[in-house]
């Protein structure tokens, strides 16, 4: 996870064994909302400085999912996963193809949604931000499956501790089938910075203070996936919470 070096960091006693937090879901459905918190061990943090100052404070509820969330699968699956990225981030990286193979799992079921939110740390990313109003930009000239794709294009057509090729930008809006003329004016004329600040507003109001950072929601419950964790942790983790929610296997 890359974080912001002027944030105080959570305790270690939080952050023990990841396999030890499904243990603690199924002991009881109560403890989603508070015991879902996952070790960095399978990925080292990187320090680095966002841009806003953390508070010791718990994390408010997240702000509702609605239709103006770029949403991967069913928008009422009983397990929804809030990433807040930046696209330069390495671990984001990373993390964005774990969540590629959990929705190819999971989503064609309906069981588990994915909703994708801002939080470029500019500090360290001076383009995250231009990137991210880019993606806005494609959505809202081609539609949620274009920006899915146009994301999916950026992650992937980069070495893990690359930045974004800016340069790229308008070719990847034209293989997703968004017009360039209409790409490029929309991200001159910054239609859509206010979109990402208010998602970096939204994500320090949940607690993010590096990325990625993932909220699960689980039956108005609310638990954090801290970090680019892998594949098979987050697996593990809806199968147990799918167990408890169906009683019975998970997909």
């Amino acid at each position: 996870m890359e974080t912001d070096t002027t944030t105080p960091q959570p305790s270690k006693s939080a952050f023990n064994n990841p396999l030890a937090v499904p243990l603690a879901i199924i002991l009881g459905f109560g403890l989603v909302a508070t015991a879902i918190f996952f070790s960095g061990g399978e990925q080292r943090a990187i320090n680095f400085a966002a841009d806003a100052p953390a508070e010791d404070s718990e994390a408010a509820a997240i702000r509702p999912v609605d239709d103006t969330d770029h949403i991967k699968g069913n928008p009422n699956a009983p397990i929804v996963l809030v990433e807040y990225s930046d696209y330069d981030c390495a671990f984001c990286k990373q993390f964005h193809e774990t969540m590629n193979r959990i929705m190819d799992e999971y989503g064609p079921s309906g069981k588990v949604a994915w909703v994708y939110r801002h939080f470029p740390l500019q500090r360290i990313h001076p383009n995250a931000p231009m990137v991210a109003a880019a993606s806005e930009c494609v959505a809202a000239l081609g539609g949620n499956d274009a920006f899915w794709e146009f994301s999916d294009l950026i992650f992937e057509d980069r070495d893990t501790n690359e930045l974004t090729n800016i340069t790229a930008l308008p070719d990847y809006a034209a293989q997703v089938g968004v017009d360039v003329a209409a790409y490029e004016a929309c991200v001159a004329d910054g239609d859509y910075i206010s979109e990402v600040e208010a998602d970096i507003a939204d994500g320090l109001n949940a607690g993010a203070r590096g990325t990625p950072h993932t909220l699960v929601l689980v039956g108005g419950q609310q638990g954090t996936i801290n970090g680019a964790q892998s594949y098979e942790t987050v697996k593990q983790l809806i199968e147990n919470l799918l167990t408890q929610i169906e009683g019975g296997t998970g997909r």
